[in-house]
């Protein structure tokens, strides 16, 4: 029940604008690539039971992790939390995501009370490991992937522990950039501490506890009465990873998804087990994605924090590629994210039917360049690649935008040929990429590179190779995403999804993501969208027949052929439906 409607939206738009100021602290401060372009990084505020009561707008997928780490950092230190502490992990097993994911938690007192916490994720560089950026997904066993920290004390009063900062940095390929993002994440933590400390001296310590309790309870309302409006039942959906980088696949993950009055309940029995490479996740991360798909489905009006969490209850099981026990490697587990949302939109596209896109380019495929100089100082670059989202149930897909899930934006040109050690020599979109529909997928986006350094290390992580996005309502699949080595020129050759490689000076790599499902048939898209689209390079001329019926002749549409080419398609589609039912 919210007393005073005027302070409550006061109240809830100021803790928001908080959250923010954190995420733009750490964005104009933070030192790597990563963090400062490609926006690889998270801010949020908890209340001093450690319920997360706003969120900046970034990555959804490190957010709804944040209670286990605030569960983890509340059980180690307890009744010896005090002012001018700040703790780090990034353990897996102990509240973490997985290794280069580094949580720093600093509590915030007005006098002697605990009115909170100001929390940033940031996603290093390096933190060590046998592969250049942390990441790499051949990686067999957590030990091979980093320095692991559990909740620990960095700075004590006000005091840097410099010991422990030194044994870090130790361990890391780039120290001065680890230094310095993580310096941003500190500041970012004052910036949140002195808001919060502002609204406890607004509001007095009983009236934040009061408007803390009434936001939370405002989310939980506003999820509840949406939920509300769907038609209680069961919804399944199989979704797949094309492999574990291993050679292991397909790995299905498989959800249940119920609703009912008490809330919904997400059911991944099924899901494969856990895998020897490091695409496994944490319980906490598959929980976050699937919060982060259902946010995406609502209206975005509903504030995300702990509230938004109370109606959903879950089964992962152990063991599962979505919940893998120690010591198992967990440096690539985005990728299985972002096939949860997938698999959960799928669940619930009947649920939600207009509201619920086709499948995206299934997260951003990530690219970590490694190299040693002559000096013995290595460099990391990092190229996370976004490609598109699939259609929506009334227009078309987004090119060249992060996953809902990632909130990540594509690295500039300049900023990856910078460092001197790479040329980029395309980069752009590719026509006839996005799956057909009443509504378009949006279209895969391709980096063509040459590498100018004389020796480097490429780890890819990619995915959709073969199990391509799907579409909806009669709407095609995506396309597949692709690396070629070498294109154009002796020793061409494909790689697989998830290659480990050295790459010498004159080395050129093509990466292309996955294309966007469709929505809706093909045959119902209007023949004046199918011409703008190719007068926008966005679709050829043969697509425009081939994949809508649509004949064009000059720059205009030859209807009386477009409409013979459409009878006969759908034609051929009735006489494939009554096959089938025979």
């Amino acid at each position: 029940m919210i007393r005073d409607a005027v302070t409550f939206e006061v109240f809830r738009n100021a803790v928001t604008g908080i959250a923010d100021e954190m995420a733009i602290t750490i964005l104009r401060t933070a030192h790597s690539q990563l963090v400062a372009s490609s926006m690889d990084f998270s801010a949020a505020l908890c209340d001093a039971r450690g319920r997360v009561i706003a969120q900046a707008n970034t990555l959804p997928v490190h957010l709804g992790s944040i209670p286990a780490a605030m569960e983890a950092i509340i059980d180690e230190f307890g009744g010896g939390i005090r002012p001018g502490d700040v703790y780090l992990l990034n353990d897996p097993s102990l509240g973490g995501m997985h290794l280069p994911d580094v949580f720093a938690v600093a509590p915030v007192f007005q006098e002697e009370a605990l009115l909170g916490f100001s929390v940033t994720v940031v996603n290093h560089t390096d933190v060590g490991g046998w592969a250049a950026g942390s990441m790499a997904v051949q990686s067999r066993s957590i030990f091979a992937e980093g320095v692991q920290i559990p909740p620990s004390r960095l700075v004590e009063a006000g005091v840097m522990n410099e010991t422990f900062l030194r044994l870090i940095l130790r361990n890391v390929r780039e120290p001065e950039l680890l230094r310095g993002d993580l310096e941003s994440q500190l500041a970012a933590c004052h910036t949140g501490a002195e808001g919060l400390r502002a609204l406890a001296a607004r509001h007095g310590l009983e009236g934040l506890e009061g408007l803390v309790d009434e936001l939370l309870d405002y989310s939980e309302t506003l999820l509840r009465a949406a939920l509300a409006e769907a038609v209680p039942g069961t919804y399944e959906f199989t979704d797949h990873i094309d492999d574990d980088g291993l050679g292991s696949g397909p790995i299905p993950i498989r959800v249940k998804a119920t609703l009912s009055e008490s809330g919904i309940e997400l059911d991944f029995t099924g899901s494969s087990p856990q895998v020897d490479s490091a695409l496994n996740a944490t319980d906490s991360f598959t929980r976050s994605a699937a919060y982060a798909a259902l946010q995406g489905v609502l209206a975005s009006d509903i504030p995300a924090n702990s509230g938004f969490y109370r109606p959903f209850t879950f089964v992962i099981p152990q063991a599962s590629i979505l919940n893998g026990q120690r010591p198992a490697a967990r440096g690539a587990r985005g990728l299985v994210g972002f096939r949860i949302i997938d698999a959960v939109l799928g669940a619930l596209a009947p649920v939600f039917p207009s509201r619920v896109p086709a499948a995206g380019d299934g997260g951003p495929d990530g690219i970590a360049i490694g190299l040693v100089g002559a000096d013995g100082e290595s460099t990391v670059l990092w190229d996370p690649l976004s490609g598109a989202w699939g259609a929506r149930p009334d227009r078309d897909g987004v090119d060249g935008i992060s996953s809902l899930g990632a909130n990540l934006t594509n690295t500039p040109v300049e900023e990856l040929e910078r460092s001197g050690h790479i040329r980029i020599d395309g980069y752009g979109y590719l026509p006839d990429s996005g799956g057909a529909g009443r509504w378009r997928g949006g279209l895969a986006t391709f980096r063509d590179m040459t590498i100018l350094a004389p020796e480097v290390t490429v780890q890819i992580r990619s995915d959709r190779r073969k199990f391509l996005p799907y579409g909806l309502a009669g709407g095609e699949q995506g396309t597949s995403s692709l690396n070629v080595l070498n294109l154009g020129g002796p020793g061409e050759r494909v790689l697989e999804s998830k290659p480990h490689l050295a790459m010498t000076a004159g080395t050129r790599h093509r990466h292309v993501t996955a294309g966007g499902g469709g929505h809706g048939s093909p045959f119902e898209r209007a023949p004046e969208r199918v011409l703008e689209d190719v007068l926008d390079g966005k679709v050829t001329r043969e697509g425009a027949e081939r994949d809508y019926g649509v004949v064009i002749t000059g720059d205009a549409i030859d209807v009386r052929a477009t409409a013979r080419s459409r009878d006969q398609a759908r034609s051929r589609a009735a006489d494939t439906s009554s096959l089938l039912a025979e």
